[in-house]
């Protein structure tokens, strides 16, 4: 199996769950990945430029709307994917408004989510690579 190219933060203050997400995603190809257990030490390392972070909604002194605002601020390029043990709906809502590229719910099926997301991740980056391939042909009015 191939790596993958991107880098990826896992952010979140469960140990368990943190591990459980870095097992599935290396188990799909991607080797780059960075762990926080906070928003702050996520946030300190964004110079890295990460390509994805998956992001705890519920931590402690910065919650995972406050560091997807951030984020976003620094580089709107950036997919950030939520990840949540509730399932809120105004949240969700509030996060996809705030740019999170998606919003996965903790559960049984948290591990095929996250395959499902990263390779919504990966389509969209194959077709916004293929259309800055795309030349634009300019008509030009002096040519008969």
């Amino acid at each position: 199996m191939l790596d993958k190219p991107s880098k990826i933060f896992l952010v979140d203050d469960d140990p368990f769950c943190r591990q459980l997400m870095e097992h599935s995603i290396r188990g799909l190809g991607f080797q780059n990945i960075h762990t926080f257990d906070n928003g702050a030490s996520c946030l300190d390392a964004l110079i890295e430029e990460p390509d994805i972070i998956f992001l705890d909604q519920m931590m402690g002194s910065v919650s995972g709307t406050d560091a997807l605002k951030a984020i976003k601020r620094f580089n709107p390029d950036i997919y950030v994917v939520l990840v949540s043990g509730q399932q809120q709906v105004q949240v969700a809502v509030d996060s996809l408004k705030f740019g999170a590229f998606d919003y996965v719910v903790k559960d049984e099926q948290l591990t095929g989510r996250l395959a499902t997301v990263l390779a919504k991740v990966e389509q969209v980056q194959e077709l916004l690579a293929s259309r800055q391939k795309v030349k634009p042909r300019f008509l030009s009015l002096f040519s008969l």
